[in-house]
């Protein structure tokens, strides 16, 4: 579909500062067994482009699922006025903006989906489904399987053509358990859907997928019969499945540009943050070391270029605890006068791109987990986040995790269910005391970013090793 695209764009020769057509098709299977039953297999295809206009201190953008002549014409037109009622009314100075022009073709990992058997992946989602059924006090499971595959051409009206390639899996499955009046749910993932990754079938491999039916199921069980964890300050080891919410919601939020610039304020909030501490301000312990990375090949945000052009490469975010950049794409950074990234990303071809997380990561440290686990006097290792909540400068924040095990004088010991922690952002990461090195390192991410007005649910990497905290407020179901 893309073969006529650049000329009919070419044709349209519309005759403004800068004009840019973003077109994407994405399609999606999606498979799940619950409850040994298979539900509806789906397939969704979803196509369109948007126009992007820039002319005379204006901007403007419309999207059309019309890929005529006509189609983008009628689109152009409506980028056009839009750009011309917004001229002289903008926050930047958009005709001093420096909008690439890129040239090249990326391509991630190979994947699945067009060479997949269906048939033999509703086996295998079946046979992790019925090893659940382990006890009578299963009363809910599933597992699923989703295979995206995504094309997505930008074109510039000076000339940029860039072409991109990119293949998503996301795995997941989740047993629930049920005695009296408790109730616990283990996954493989998290309900973010956790091991997502680009690339192939090989991704069910590195999440350990095949056998994870009877080991989860044997997990909820064992959280029916465990206490609940206690309460108190002590410290906190939290594994990768865990730090992945905790980097999104205490660092990649509150780094977004246009969040810190008041643009979220009246929808998913604003941020602790201020254009000030940039190059100043201690955010985390000196073992805090956070890059924005849309580089790692099998990672699930990883891209050459943003939807706004803009080359893609790896960022140092937080070096040794200091604050350095901000989350910021091409429109952001002139707005603000900063450095930023290049993280301008839309969900689909009916958004327009604003400041979102790719790849956000924090990079690998010293320490085995053996290592942090001798080094604890008291405290509890968490896993795999179950809920959350954080305030809307995203700074104060309480996350629960779905599986817990106390640490007693530098040993493991019994399982607890119902962990939970809360601190203060800017505070939490300064009691980072240990980062595990590359040996506990886990690349993962989740599919639902949910962000902007109007609403768009976008794809984040997150990879971290596990790290321990001092000092933290742990408490449990009875607190």
């Amino acid at each position: 579909m893309f073969e006529d695209i650049p000329s009919l764009f070419r044709e349209l020769a519309p005759g403004v500062d800068f004009c840019s057509l973003r077109v994407v098709d994405e399609t999606t299977d999606s498979l799940m067994v619950r409850q040994d039953v298979l539900q509806p297999v789906t397939t969704r295809i979803d196509r369109g482009a948007m126009l992007t206009v820039a002319h005379r201190g204006g901007y403007g953008y419309a999207a059309t699922g019309d890929l005529s002549a006509d189609g983008l014409k009628d689109a152009l037109a409506r980028a056009c006025s839009w750009a011309d009622a917004s001229a002289g009314r903008m926050l930047v100075d958009v005709s001093r903006l420096a909008l690439d022009h890129p040239r090249g073709r990326h391509a991630g990992p190979p994947g699945a989906r067009e060479g997949a058997n269906l048939s033999d992946l509703v086996g295998l989602l079946m046979q992790e489904s019925r090893a659940c059924r382990i006890d009578p006090r299963i009363v809910d499971w599933y597992a699923s399987l989703s295979l995206a595959s995504t094309a997505q051409l930008y074109l510039t009206s000076q000339g940029g053509e860039a072409f991109q390639e990119f293949h998503y899996v996301i795995p997941n499955l989740a047993v629930t358990a049920n005695q009296g009046n408790d109730t616990q749910t283990r996954s493989l993932g998290g309900q973010y859907n956790g091991y997502c990754r680009q690339g192939g079938l090989e991704v069910l491999r590195q999440a350990g997928f095949a056998g994870s039916g009877e080991r989860v199921a044997r997990q909820a069980l064992e959280l029916l019969d465990a206490p609940n964890c206690p309460a108190g300050r002590m410290d906190l080891l939290l594994m990768p499945a865990q730090m992945m919410l905790q980097i999104h919601e205490s660092i990649g939020h509150p780094l977004e540009l246009d969040r810190i610039l008041g643009d979220e304020r009246n929808f998913a909030g604003t941020s602790f943050v201020t254009p000030d501490m940039f190059g100043r301000f201690r955010y985390g312990s000196e073992l805090l070391n956070v890059t924005h990375d849309p580089g790692r090949a099998e990672q699930f945000a990883s891209y050459r270029w943003d939807d706004d052009g803009t080359p893609a490469k790896k960022t140092w975010l937080i070096r040794d605890g200091m604050l350095e950049r901000p989350l910021g794409g091409a429109i952001s950074q002139a707005r603000a006068g900063m450095e930023g990234v290049a993280n301008s990303r839309a969900c689909g071809w009916n958004r327009p791109p604003i400041d979102r997380m790719a790849n956000l990561n924090i990079e690998p440290g010293a320490s085995s987990l053996d290592d942090m686990i001798r080094s604890v006097k008291r405290g509890v290792l968490m896993d795999t986040n179950v809920s959350w909540s954080i305030d809307d400068s995203r700074n104060k924040f309480q996350f629960g995790c779905e599986w817990g095990r106390l640490i007693e004088d530098g040993e493991l010991k019994g399982v607890v269910k119902n962990p939970n922690y809360r601190g203060i952002s800017e505070s939490f990461w300064r009691s980072l005391k240990a980062v595990g090195d590359e040996s506990i390192f886990e690349v993962m991410g989740t599919p639902f970013c949910g962000k902007g007005e109007p609403s768009q649910v976008i794809r984040v990497g997150h990879a971290s090793p596990a790290c321990l905290f001092a000092d933290v407020d742990v408490f449990g179901g009875e607190a």
